[in-house]
């Protein structure tokens, strides 16, 4: 089945507004709550659907394992689930930085379909709002869900098609359902 055939298809424009409004957000968590790890978890979904009733159950399921999982203090700070440009959750952490990425990278390894999560890890230190990425922990980027090749390489390049990669993550979330 295809998840893409229902849902509000979402501009560049929108993506970027959105884009804009999360690091507001993620920017004003970390200031407000600086002893915390802030986690924005939102999904990779191709093209200009990015929600639906599919994602959106996908989407909580899967964070309902994540949050059952985790081996520290986490608290759901605010939800966007219903938002066009695709749902997103915002959790406190209580523990380091990097031990917070480290569990929030084996989460979107544990199979296929968690390969679809995006965990962002915002943190206070020296003044400023920094985050963490898995570069800085000297781990590999992502791989692309086609071919295996890097995936901001494929991205560049317009190496698959939108419908190619609708494709393969309609078929991801419909296993994992």
């Amino acid at each position: 089945m295809n998840i893409f055939k229902i849902g509000e298809p979402v501009t560049i424009l929108d993506v970027l507004t959105d884009k804009d409004r999360r690091v507001e957000l993620q920017n004003r968590l970390v200031l407000e709550n600086k002893t915390w790890t802030i986690i924005g978890a939102k999904l990779n979904i191709p093209g200009p659907i990015k929600n639906n009733l599919v994602i959106e159950k996908f989407f909580k399921r899967e964070l309902i394992n994540f949050e059952k999982n985790t081996p520290f203090l986490l608290k759901l700070k605010e939800n966007w689930l219903e938002k066009k440009t695709g749902p997103e959750y915002f959790y406190l952490a209580m523990d380091k930085p990097i031990n917070v990425k480290k569990y929030c990278i084996k989460f979107e390894q544990t199979n296929q379909a968690t390969r679809l999560f995006d965990l962002d890890v915002h943190y206070f230190e020296k003044g400023q709002v920094k985050d963490l990425g898995r570069n800085q922990l000297g781990i590999s980027g992502r791989s692309c869900f086609i071919c295996g090749r890097p995936a901001k390489e494929c991205a560049r390049a317009r190496k698959h098609s939108v419908e190619q990669l609708q494709e393969e993550v309609s078929k991801l979330i419909n296993q994992d359902i």
